[in-house]
């Protein structure tokens, strides 16, 4: 690297241009092509397990542990709120479904930004594109980072709150050492999310198992026919739609696999195989889970917790009780590492497509991972920890997270009326979209009508982009100082990180011989 440094000059290797090879070092490369092309990309190195770990361990983050009351609350009885918990599961399920035919119809990384702008348009897809640059990824990645240091040093702070300031600072050197390991090597990243999605799974089973210990020792009470329904308020559709929108909050995360298509062995047969494993699982885990602390804990307890899972262990667990601290902790460990590398497929798609800069679209030329996104997304985080308005900002934009899923599945059925004869290796019925977009429309009604004022602000905070649209994206004659001065600022970085710009592989129709070419940006 160091030598490369020193003998690279500013005509010796230059980001790939249409029809333009690496460098003049790519094309004495052995195992470089008639064009001088080495073949740098994305390898496929996620299989089976890896994915189903990607969509379980994204999902599964803290709040199974730490807050679950949202839906009892809203719900308005027990028994309505596990109704509800299975139901979202089971819509879960479908848009899942809808998206794994997405997947594999547009095979692109970038999730449902790429869908968004292939089916409506780069407006349509730079919007979602900006409002999870802007807040959703850096406002979500460090809540669930200050979670983590929360808990590893509730231990140190028995009495009290830990200081702001030390939760801040291990938050960033949790963030710091899983940047490190992402860019380092896929396979550490998956090492890692294998690793921490089967902790909390461990975690969650025994959580499960004293719930069942629980129901042998006869104590059940609140999981019977008649108290189950007995309701502690009053019953309310728009409460009822507040507690199915917690629910579905609880599942976010089960289209982070579609973020990284293109690193999937065998998409179109793992892709949906990973969802049909991987949100039942998840579903059984949320069902039983609130069944088993509704073993121990009676529905005024739990409401009254801020730590559900903590209080629960300390009840049953007895000396054993730092067992749930340190589950919450290894839960968000690995919830971190899994949005990290998500996040920044996310970007290193959206700067493949021209809408963030082209830098971010490079990756490194031995260890093909895209380390400048990833740098990105860490500051990006960072700079979120230094501010107090997190958990506001999670609240503004929420809904139009939530917004985007809709529009992506509706983006299903227009493709299949406007391009018929496309080839879809998976083909759901569309009452399967239909049915998910009615129950999303029900969500969105009464989540307008119960916070219009924090549903608004969403919205404006997402058509900031329009105008950064037009001036950067849409307006290509921009002055040439400037374009000089990014491509000086972008090849020192591309020095700095060891990076270049990635051949992309893809597909044609069946029985075509698949074919590769450069990026055109």
């Amino acid at each position: 690297a160091l030598v490369s440094w020193f003998t690279m000059s500013e005509g010796s290797w230059k980001p790939c241009s249409p029809g333009g090879g690496h460098s003049e070092r790519a094309a004495s490369h052995p195992d470089a092509g008639t064009d001088g092309n080495i073949g740098i990309a994305l390898k496929k190195q996620i299989g089976l397990f890896s994915a189903c770990g990607i969509i379980i361990g994204n999902i599964i983050g803290s709040g199974v542990f730490v807050s679950p009351k949202g839906v009892l609350e809203n719900a308005g009885s027990v028994g309505l709120s596990i109704i509800v918990w299975v139901c979202t599961g089971f819509f879960t399920a479908v848009g899942a479904l809808c998206y794994a035919e997405l997947g594999v119809t547009i095979p692109k990384s970038g999730g449902d930004y790429s869908y968004v702008k292939d089916i409506f348009g780069g407006l349509a897809g730079f919007l979602r594109l900006w409002i999870a640059v802007l807040v959703i990824y850096p406002t979500s990645q460090a809540v669930v980072a200050l979670t983590f240091s929360t808990y590893v040093l509730q231990p140190l702070f028995p009495t009290c709150l830990p200081p702001q300031i030390a939760l801040r600072l291990l938050a960033a050197v949790c963030l710091l050492l899983l940047t490190w390991v992402n860019c380092h090597s896929v396979r550490w990243a998956m090492c890692v999310q294998d690793v921490f999605t089967a902790g909390k799974l461990l975690a969650l089973g025994l959580i499960i198992i004293m719930g069942f210990v629980q129901i042998c020792k006869g104590h059940y009470y609140w999981l019977e026919p008649s108290h189950a329904l007995e309701n502690f308020r009053e019953y309310e559709v728009g409460l009822l739609a507040l507690s199915f929108l917690q629910g579905s909050f609880a599942y976010g995360g089960w289209n982070f696999l579609n973020y990284v298509t293109e690193e999937l062995v065998d998409p179109c047969r793992n892709l949906p195989r990973a969802i049909f494993i991987s949100i039942p699982v998840v579903t059984f885990v949320y069902v039983f889970v609130n069944m088993a602390y509704i073993t121990a804990l009676s529905p005024q307890e739990l409401l009254a917790s801020n730590a559900v899972a903590v209080t629960f262990g300390a009840k049953l667990l007895g000396v054993m009780s730092w067992i749930m601290p340190m589950a919450v902790a290894l839960s968000t460990f690995g919830g971190v590492n899994g949005s990290l590398f998500t996040s920044s497929r996310l970007f290193f798609a959206g700067a493949r497509e021209g809408h963030l800069p082209h830098l971010l679209a490079m990756i490194h030329t031995r260890r093909c991972t895209p380390i400048p996104a990833l740098l990105f997304t860490l500051i990006s985080t960072l700079l979120m920890l230094c501010t107090s308005d997190i958990y506001t900002l999670i609240n503004y934009v929420g809904f139009v997270n939530y917004l985007f899923y809709g529009v992506t599945v509706a983006g299903l059925i227009v493709l299949r009326v406007q391009q018929p004869s496309m080839h879809r290796p998976i083909k759901i019925s569309l009452v399967w979209p239909v049915l998910y977009l009615l129950f999303w429309t029900f969500l969105m009604v009464f989540s307008l009508y119960s916070g219009p004022l924090v549903c608004g602000v969403g919205l404006v905070i997402m058509m900031t982009g329009v105008p950064v649209y037009f001036l950067g994206v849409y307006w290509e004659n921009k002055p040439r100082c400037f374009i000089i001065t990014m491509r000086k600022l972008t090849h020192l970085c591309q020095k700095l990180c060891f990076v270049v710009y990635p051949v992309m592989e893809e597909n044609l129709e069946p029985g075509q011989q698949s074919y590769r070419r450069k990026a055109d940006y």
